[in-house]
């Protein structure tokens, strides 16, 4: 099992490094681009924009492949995409490069998901599904400080080195994981669980969870400025503390999910990231306290994407694949949004950057009363409809 998942969590850990890096080399690139800093935080929100967009189609157009396939294809343009971005030297080519990697990393996320709840027994669901999207929450551990910190001489080494994991990735798929068929579905099937209250209540939870977060994440450099001085291996560390703290929070929520109802998991994982997104003005005067906070607000984030996961397929096993994409679209609507609000926040009302974690928190508060508010509200028991198809899903066909 372990040699089928590990290549994909290191194509999940790929784009998460190349996703949440942008957010550590903001200023870095505002200056080499001559952009104000939050119209360079525009790189996040368009990057994040793009991959919630992208997925549905893709998924569709690529739903007829086996996610091997799908997935190399995908790591394929993924690579290209970073590629360019990494040759850019103006606004305008690394805006576009990073659409294009975008699209190939709106693939990666939901197919490799999907390929880890159908090869995983259903008992070691949850399990599966967070060392695979460990490697997003691995990347902020690792990738994220350690991209920040390779990008201290220069952004564009970052990317390369994105690149390069990607590549490693691509050679994972081929060597260990066998094809997976899953039912095909076109663009209407795999927007039909909108239709369906229960699926975009859980859906509308993921979007304003992480439009909570990014609302002080994609400017999380400029906010720390008083913890760190501008020094850049400061920052490093503390976003260090920040992942540790986010993989942490994914492990332990893999096993909770699979011992207690996910809806109390996350339900304290709203109400933690809530408090330490409140408690930012204060946190982050000093080293010591911002590292606290930044692991406590890590472990926070990193609990929520596996109970939102495992909801959803507990909702329809047979439409996982459909259900997960939607669920990775939605997150990053949230990402794109808090980034775009957190901008907007700086530029319209004048907001420094600490200020934007008490308005994270207000999000946050907001989202924990909708979700307790559609967890209790009772729902009949529809199940989702997954796509026509005559084929059977063939769990590892060699």
């Amino acid at each position: 099992m372990l040699k089928r998942l590990l290549p994909l969590a290191l194509a999940t850990f790929a784009v998460g490094t190349d996703g949440y890096v942008i957010a550590g080399l903001l200023p870095s690139i505002a200056t080499d681009l001559a952009v104000p800093t939050p119209a360079a935080g525009q790189l996040v929100t368009v990057f994040a924009l793009t991959l919630a967009l992208s997925a549905p189609v893709m998924g569709a157009l690529t739903s007829g492949l086996d996610r091997r396939s799908a997935l190399l294809i995908a790591l394929g343009v993924f690579v290209i995409g970073n590629a360019v971005t990494a040759l850019g030297t103006s606004y305008e080519v690394v805006m576009a490069a990073r659409i294009v990697t975008a699209v190939g990393a709106g693939i990666i996320t939901s197919a490799a998901s999907s390929t880890a709840a159908a090869i995983a027994p259903p008992e070691r669901r949850g399990r599966a599904l967070a060392f695979v999207m460990g490697g997003l929450t691995l990347a902020t551990a690792l990738g994220l400080p350690l991209g920040t910190l390779i990008g201290r001489t220069d952004w564009h080494i970052t990317l390369w080195a994105v690149a390069g994991i990607s590549l490693l990735a691509i050679a994972g798929i081929i060597v260990g994981l066998p094809s997976v068929t899953l039912p095909a579905s076109s663009l209407p099937d795999r927007l039909r669980p909108l239709k369906q209250g229960r699926v975009l209540a859980l859906l509308t939870v993921t979007s304003l969870a992480f439009l909570g977060a990014y609302t002080l994440y994609t400017y999380i450099a400029p906010a720390l400025r008083d913890a760190t001085g501008g020094n850049e291996s400061l920052l490093t560390l503390i976003l260090l503390a920040w992942g540790v703290g986010t993989l942490a929070g994914n492990i332990t929520a893999g096993r909770l999910v699979d011992r207690h109802d996910s809806a109390r998991v996350l339900t304290c994982s709203l109400a933690l990231a809530a408090l330490a997104l409140a408690l930012t003005p204060l946190a982050t005067r000093a080293l010591a306290p911002t590292l606290a906070w930044a692991a406590v607000w890590g472990v926070s984030v990193g609990v929520i994407v596996v109970p939102q996961q495992h909801r959803l397929i507990a909702l329809s096993p047979a439409a996982a694949p459909v259900l997960l994409g939607l669920n990775s679209s939605a997150l990053y609507i949230g990402v794109a949004l808090g980034g775009g609000f957190g901008g907007l926040a700086q530029q319209w009302f004048g907001l420094a950057p600490t200020e934007l974690g008490p308005v994270a928190a207000s999000i946050t508060v907001l989202t924990l009363l909708w979700h307790l508010g559609t967890t209790r509200r009772p729902v009949a028991p529809t199940p989702v409809t997954p796509a026509p198809t005559s084929a059977s899903p063939e769990k590892s066909k060699a």
